[in-house]
């Protein structure tokens, strides 16, 4: 399971939604931060972050290869 932290009317949101897909990364949920106190201080100069089950993140700028590797790694 992925989530993957982001904003409305994000470009870069929409970018990594494209390497996601393109990827074929099962199991993605998506979490807006625009209206989350906590989420906003955690993530508001970070998002897009993509977020493993195991608490582990990625964050933006990653591509195909770089998000292969990292799944790979994260098992």
């Amino acid at each position: 399971m992925f989530i993957l932290y982001q904003r409305d009317d994000c470009h870069l949101c929409d970018l990594a939604l494209a390497v996601l897909a393109q990827a074929g990364v099962r199991g993605l949920d998506s979490v807006f931060i625009d209206d989350d106190a906590a989420l906003e201080a955690r993530y508001g100069s970070r998002v897009p972050v993509l977020r493993d089950g195991q608490g582990r993140e990625l964050d933006w700028p990653f591509e195909g290869a770089t998000l292969s590797a990292w799944m790979a790694d994260n098992g």
